[in-house]
């Protein structure tokens, strides 16, 4: 008989998943956003995202693949994404100030909650830029 890794059987609690359960911790109270554009363009958004502390940082993601439909045509554009973190209370500030400066005239802006990550760097992310 194979040897399993774990509590024998006789041991083990009625709910397996409560093994892997986290601990609860307080939710983060910032954002991510994600927001394409052309790549020429992408430094200066973000430069201005961070010069003006509407948020704490900015990665940029060169040379990524954008396929859409637009006005009824299939394009194929060589885009940059922008990850965007900041506050959850400024983020509505910050995808107005991005559709004010961006080239597009529906530019993409999708924010998702962080739910967990480095303590340190969450708390950074928040105390940093628009609150």
């Amino acid at each position: 008989m194979p040897v399993r890794a774990g509590r024998p059987s006789h041991e083990r609690q009625a709910n397996p998943v409560s093994d892997f359960e986290e601990p609860e911790e307080k939710e983060p109270k910032i954002r991510v956003l994600l927001c394409t554009c052309p790549s020429a363009d992408a430094e200066g958004l973000a430069t201005f995202l961070v010069e003006t502390r509407l948020v704490a940082c900015v990665n940029i993601i060169p040379q990524v693949m954008s396929l859409y439909r637009w006005e009824g045509k299939l394009h194929r554009d060589a885009e940059s994404l922008l990850v965007i973190k900041c506050a959850k209370k400024g983020h509505k500030k910050v995808i107005e100030a991005i559709v004010q400066k961006h080239p597009y005239d529906v530019p993409e802006v999708i924010a998702l909650n962080v739910k967990g990550g480095n303590a340190d760097y969450l708390e950074w992310v928040e105390r940093t830029g628009i609150r």
